[in-house]
C-alpha cells in the first residue's frame, strides 16, 4: 500500500491570465492550462504526506532594478507560477535581464488543523539566487537555479489571518559563472533562451513537532536487502521507526528501530533540563529483508511500495511518509574479450538511448504539466530506448518518478556554468568551485532514490570542468551504488567508470564501459513544428540523390533545410536505424544515444519535433534497431 496525497488547496488570485497571442510555438497541453490547474499533483511522490496546500497559481509580479531590493509598493501584472517568467506559460513571456530583480506576491490562509504540528513552505527549483520574505520578516536567501529549498514558518504564521509571501530572484544568466546548464540571453545554435524565477512548484506542509525528515533509499539485490536511513526532528527522547515495504496489498517486510538512541538521561539532561531545547535531529538506519526480490528494469519496472511510521515508545503514530524503491544493481565487468561492458542486475546490457534536453516550447524549463512529463519518457519507449542523457539539467521529481514507473534508465548530467577552466582543469574562484561543488552534491543526494538514474556525469564537453579527478573520486565515494561518468564527450582525465565519446564509435577499453552519449546530428524541418527562427542540424536531406549531405559546409539552414516528407522520413529512419545498428555490431561499445530524442528551440535533429506532435523516423523500425534486431537489409 502507499498514502495517497490529496491536495487540500489550490489557492490563486484570481482572474488576469491567458496564454499568449504572439506565442511562437505551444504543445497540445498548453490550452488546457490554466490557473487552476498549474502542475496539481504532489511534487514529492518519493517522501509524501496525505495532506498539503498547493501554491502553484497566479502570483502578483513585477520587475525592477537589480539595487532596488525594497518591496515593491505596487505589482503591474500576474504571472502563472510555476512557469518561468520568459515562457509563455507564465502569461508574461518576457526577458529578465542581468540588473533587474523579479518579485512574486500572493497571500494564502493557513487551517486551523495546522497549527498544532510546524508548517514547511517547500520551493522546488527557482533559478537563480532567492530570497523569500513571510509577512514582512525576512527567512534568507538561498542559492542555485535546480535543487529544493524549504523553510519552516511554523513561528511566522499569524493566527486567523491571511498570510503575505513575497519572493525576490535575481539570475545573472550566461552573464556569471553559476550553474545554467544552456541557457543564454541570445539564444543561438545549441544554446536556448534563459528561464528565470520560480520554475517548479511552490507548497505548503503540515507536519508533526516529530517529524521524518529525510529517506534514503539504498538496494542490495546480492544481500536482499533493502538499506533505508530515515533521518527526522524529533523531541528529545528516543522514539520508534517502523518500515514497510508493500507488493501491492501483499506486506513483504517489516522492520521497527529506535530513532535517537544517542539521547542517554545524561544527554536528555543537559539538552532539555538544562538547555530547554525542543528539537533535535536524529538518523536511523534499517535494514528490510526483501526475499526473491523482483528486480528493476526497463522491461519490468517493478517498484515496491514503501510506508515509514515514526512513532513514541509507547506505539503513539506521530508521523506517516509514504514512498516507493526499486531493486536493482548497476555495475561493470570485464567480458571475455576483455572489453568493459555494463551490468544492470548482474546481466550485460547495451545502453540504446538518446539525450533528452528537457525544454518545452510554451514553458522552456518546465514542461507544461504531469502528462506532458510522461509523454516524453512514452515517445523513448516507442523508439525502442532503454536510456536516455538527461543532459545538463537536472529535472523535477516527477520526471524521474515516470522513469521509475515506465522503465527507463537515466544518464544524469548535472548543469554546467562558467565554474571552472577545462584547459587547466583550475576553478575561476573560490566563490565559484565552493557553490557550484554544493549545488552538486546536493542534486545528486537530493535524487539519489530514484531506480532509474544509473550514472552520474559532472561535466559536459569542457564547460565548467575542473578538479576533473576529484568530482569523479568524490561522487563515487558519495555513491558507490551507481557509475560515474566523469566528463561527457572530452576532456578525459582517466576518473570514473565510462569512456564517454561524442561522435564516432567508442574505442574498446579495458577499464571503463566504452560508450557514445551524443551521435547523430541528422535532421528535417517540420514546418507549422518548429521554433522561429533559423533552425539548424548537422546532416540533412539531399533530394537529388536520397542521401545525406553536411548541412553546416553547405550552409543549409532555416528555410532552406528539407521539410518531412516520405523520402526524407524514410532517409532519416535509415541513419537512425545504422547507429543503434552500428552499436551492436561494433566490439567493446555499449552504449549508443541518438541526439537527441525531439528537437529543441534551433536545433532541428529530433526524432519527433520541438512540440512533440510529429515523429520524423518510423518509430517501430528505429525500436527494432534500438533492440538489436536490424538486419543489413533495415540499413540500407
Amino acid at each position: 500500500m502507499i498514502l495517497a496525497p490529496l491536495v487540500l488547496a489550490n489557492l490563486c488570485l484570481g482572474a488576469g491570465w491567458e496564454l499568449p497571442s504572439g506565442a511562437p510555438l505551444v504543445t497540445r497541453w498548453a490550452r488546457q492550462i490554466s490557473p487552476t490547474n498549474a502542475w496539481p499533483e504532489y511534487p514529492r511522490p518519493q517522501m509524501a504526506r496525505p495532506t498539503w496546500m498547493n501554491l502553484n497559481g497566479l502570483w502578483d509580479v513585477a520587475v525592477v532594478s537589480k539595487n532596488d531590493e525594497a518591496h515593491p509598493q505596487q505589482f503591474k501584472g500576474k504571472i502563472l507560477v510555476p512557469y518561468p517568467i520568459e515562457s509563455a506559460l507564465s502569461g508574461v513571456m518576457k526577458p529578465l535581464l542581468p540588473d533587474q530583480r523579479l518579485w512574486y506576491h500572493r497571500t494564502f490562509g493557513i487551517p486551523d488543523s495546522w497549527r498544532a504540528g510546524r508548517i514547511l513552505l517547500h520551493f522546488e527549483a527557482v533559478d537563480w539566487e532567492t530570497r523569500v520574505y513571510l509577512n514582512g520578516r525576512d527567512l534568507g536567501a538561498h542559492r542555485g537555479g535546480y535543487d529544493s529549498f524549504t523553510y519552516d514558518i511554523t513561528g511566522l504564521v499569524t493566527a486567523g489571518e491571511s498570510q503575505d509571501l513575497m519572493v525576490s530572484v535575481w539570475d545573472p544568466s550566461d552573464k556569471s559563472w553559476q550553474l545554467r546548464g544552456k541557457q543564454v540571453l541570445n539564444p543561438r545554435g545549441s544554446w536556448f533562451g534563459a528561464s528565470s524565477g520560480i520554475w517548479q512548484s511552490v507548497w505548503l506542509e503540515p507536519v508533526p513537532a516529530s517529524y521524518v525528515d529525510k529517506l534514503t533509499l539504498v538496494p542490495d539485490t546480492a544481500a536482499g536487502l533493502l538499506h533505508l536511513t530515515v533521518e527526522g526532528r524529533i523531541s528529545p527522547e528516543p522514539m520508534v521507526i517502523e518500515a514497510t515495504a508493500w507488493d501491492g496489498a501483499t506486506n513483504v517486510s517489516s522492520a521497527t528501530v529506535e530513532i535517537g538512541t544517542e539521547l542517554t538521561a545524561e544527554v536528555r539532561k543537559n539538552l532539555v533540563d538544562f538547555y530547554k531545547a525542543t528539537l533535535t535531529w536524529a538518523s536511523a538506519n534499517v535494514e528490510l529483508p526483501i526475499k526473491g526480490p523482483k528486480l528493476w528494469s526497463p522491461e519490468t519496472p517493478f517498484l515496491y511500495d514503501l510506508v515509514v511510521v515514526l512513532k513514541k515508545k509507547d506505539g503513539t503514530v506521530v508521523d506517516t511518509v509514504g514512498s516507493y524503491f526499486g531493486m536493482r544493481s548497476v555495475s561493470k565487468q570485464p567480458d571475455p574479450r576483455g572489453f568493459t561492458r555494463f551490468l544492470l542486475n548482474g546481466k550485460p546490457m547495451r545502453l540504446s538511448g538518446a539525450l533528452v534536453q528537457a525544454w518545452w516550447p510554451d514553458g522552456l524549463v518546465t514542461a507544461p504539466c504531469d502528462e506532458a512529463l510522461r509523454h516524453d519518457i512514452q515517445i523513448a519507449k516507442r523508439a525502442g530506448l532503454n536510456a536516455i542523457r538527461e543532459h545538463v539539467k537536472v529535472e523535477c521529481e516527477r520526471f524521474y518518478y515516470w522513469c521509475d514507473k515506465l522503465g527507463l534508465m537515466v544518464l544524469q548530467d548535472m548543469p554546467s556554468g562558467g565554474e571552472g577552466d577545462p584547459k587547466t582543469d583550475l576553478p575561476t574562484s573560490p566563490e565559484a568551485a565552493a557553490q557550484c561543488e554544493q549545488e552538486k552534491r546536493t542534486l545528486i543526494q537530493s535524487r539519489w532514490n530514484h531506480p532509474s538514474i544509473i550514472a552520474w556525469c559532472p561535466f559536459n564537453e569542457g564547460w565548467g570542468q575542473h578538479d576533473t579527478l576529484r568530482f569523479a573520486r568524490w561522487i563515487k565515494e558519495l555513491d558507490p551504488s551507481r557509475l560515474v561518468d566523469e566528463a561527457s564527450g572530452f576532456p578525459w582525465h582517466g576518473g570514473g567508470d565510462i569512456q564517454d565519446n561524442h561522435g564516432g564509435v567508442s574505442r574498446p577499453n579495458a577499464n571503463k564501459i566504452g560508450i557514445v552519449s551524443e551521435n547523430g546530428g541528422f535532421g528535417l524541418a517540420t514546418p507549422g513544428h518548429d521554433w522561429p527562427c533559423e533552425i539548424w542540424t548537422y546532416h540533412t536531406y539531399d533530394p537529388a540523390t536520397s542521401g545525406t549531405v553536411d548541412a553546416m559546409a553547405k550552409k543549409i539552414v532555416g528555410k532552406q533545410l528539407p521539410a518531412l516528407n516520405e523520402k526524407s522520413k524514410a532517409w532519416f529512419t535509415r541513419q537512425v536505424v545504422q547507429l543503434f545498428a552500428e552499436m551492436w555490431n561494433t566490439p567493446g561499445m555499449f552504449g549508443q544515444f541518438y541526439c537527441q530524442l525531439y528537437d529543441t528551440e534551433s536545433e532541428c535533429d529530433g526524432l519527433v519535433s520541438y512540440d512533440r506532435a510529429v515523429w520524423k523516423v518510423d518509430a517501430e523500425a528505429v525500436s527494432k534497431a534500438a533492440r538489436g534486431e536490424a538486419t543489413l537489409a533495415d540499413k540500407k
